[in-house]
């Protein structure tokens, strides 16, 4: 692994440890296992350098693939939710940091509506697919059928470890009735 890679990945693990206040360079240089002054000279700032250890981290997932050509919807979305879940929930304590202080350190956060709106539009653009093909509510508003379901699996993602009582159902068995229930809201009275 190169230096500045080693360096990002290090920044972002004791960031989304401890914050952007406990998150200092030395504690920084010392999980790297780089000289404190290799990270000024790397990076200028602590500022800078978490910017960056946040953006190359990837706050938000990148969107999982969809099939141009659907197959099953159910097992294709399901593929899709899991995946998605899954880097969530790799990402949860970095996403939970940076949003618990993006009031105070807004410059910190990287461009996240990029990646969330890729994931956004691709979900659109599958369930579009469907609704040429008959399979899909004719009046459905595409961006918040996608929206909907993306913000559960968020929710769920990085609730689930600290309101377990809200969560009746191991993650899968969730996504499951969550996209059961989705598809139920979605379909077109003919596909059912």
């Amino acid at each position: 692994m190169e230096p500045r890679e080693k360096i990002l990945k290090a920044a972002a693990r004791v960031y989304a440890e401890v914050g952007f206040r406990g998150a200092t360079t030395r504690r920084i240089a010392l999980e790297a296992g780089v000289n404190e002054i290799t990270l000024f000279r790397q990076f200028g700032s602590k500022a800078v350098l978490l910017h960056e250890a946040i953006h190359a981290e990837g706050l938000f997932p990148a969107s999982p693939e969809l099939p141009a050509e659907p197959g099953d919807p159910r097992q294709d979305l399901r593929t899709w939710a899991l995946a998605h879940y899954e880097d969530l929930v790799s990402k949860r304590s970095l996403i939970r940091t940076c949003f618990g202080e993006c009031e105070e350190h807004p410059s910190i956060l990287p461009p996240a509506h990029n990646t969330a709106r890729r994931s956004t539009d691709a979900l659109s653009r599958y369930l579009g697919i469907l609704q040429e093909q008959g399979l899909v509510r004719r009046d459905l508003d595409l961006r918040t059928a996608a929206a909907m379901l993306t913000g559960v699996l968020f929710a769920d993602a990085m609730g689930r470890d600290i309101m377990p009582e809200l969560f009746h159902s191991g993650a899968e068995e969730s996504i499951t009735q969550y996209l059961d229930l989705f598809l139920r809201g979605i379909r077109t009275s003919e596909a059912l």
